[in-house]
């Protein structure tokens, strides 16, 4: 097993348009980068930002940053050798490890999140009693560690199956479901538990916290209490739509349905794009957020 290569299949047999594809990696790379960095930073060093809700944006960009440095730089070594550079089992690991590490613990800090919202609006008076710096110190640890303790056997279980020859991964990256894909062996029970992991678990708990909010909100009164809730939690739904949208495709979809040509296009959605978009969502319809991210900018 120790001698098993992995190789990419490239997008296009074309190397221009690997090319191009390489460079439209690159620029949503680098917006990623430079959009969740100054979301991070602006929340550092802005002091009226210092709240639970920011204080989870901020570590949320954070691990968008090293989610698609997980998985951007060895796509575009692959991209621009047209799927010729091998992977190793233990490289595939690794990258298959961090990618489900970071990945996990993005849903679950996502649910975080939807728990201080819930809280915020439903008990608006105890908010600051609830979610003390303590609590969500310990909520951010303790979503790092069920993020490791997921991702850990999750990937030692998938590179403990047979693979028999030396494999073309249908992918960019080592992705679960393609990886699996690869075994010489029944791997029903196997792509039923990474599901059912990393998709039906933060979803489950993300989505009793967004029904409990909604209710709160459809039972204020006042426009103005619906004016200050709305947005907020508007924003966060469209960011667990857009994160969990994309990868039900992926992680829920039947075999018989797999396709080798669309799942890596759908992948790009919530590997490159989503991180893209969620400092843009969350600053969007946040005066605060954007009058400090305004001043940040203005720095630059």
């Amino acid at each position: 097993t120790a001698k098993i290569l992995f190789f990419f299949r490239p997008f296009s047999a074309d190397p221009k348009v690997q090319v191009v594809i390489s460079v439209a990696f690159l620029v949503m790379y680098l917006t990623s980068l430079r959009g969740n960095a100054i979301i991070a930073v602006t929340v550092q060093i802005h002091h009226s930002l210092h709240a639970p809700r920011y204080f989870f944006l901020a570590n949320l960009a954070v691990l968008e940053i090293f989610y698609t440095s997980s998985i951007t730089p060895l796509a575009l070594e692959n991209l621009l050798s047209m799927g010729k550079t091998p992977v190793s089992i233990t490289g595939c690991g690794t990258q298959m490890f961090f990618f489900v590490f970071l990945g996990g613990v993005d849903r679950v800090l996502l649910a975080v999140m939807a728990y201080d919202r819930f809280i915020a609006i439903c008990y608006p008076l105890r908010y600051t009693l609830i979610m003390s710096w303590p609590l969500c110190v310990e909520l951010m640890v303790g979503s790092l560690v069920l993020g490791f303790l997921l991702s850990l056997p999750l990937t030692i279980l998938i590179f403990h199956l047979p693979f028999c020859n030396n494999s073309e991964i249908y992918h960019f990256y080592c992705d679960m479901p393609a990886v699996v894909r690869l075994a010489c062996a029944d791997t029903h029970v196997h792509q039923t538990i990474v599901s059912f992991i990393v998709l039906s678990i933060p979803l489950s708990v993300t989505s009793i916290s967004y029904v409990f909010t909604v209710e709160a909100i459809l039972q204020i009164q006042s426009a103005e209490g619906h004016h200050r809730a709305s947005p907020t939690c508007s924003s966060h739904i469209l960011v667990v739509l857009l994160q969990y949208g994309c990868t039900s495709f992926t992680y829920l979809s039947p075999s018989s349905s797999y396709s080798p040509e669309m799942d890596p296009v759908v992948s790009v959605v919530y590997t490159s794009i989503t991180p893209i978009l969620n400092p843009l969502i969350y600053s969007m319809r946040n005066k605060e957020l954007k009058d400090a991210l305004r001043r940040a900018l203005s720095a630059f």
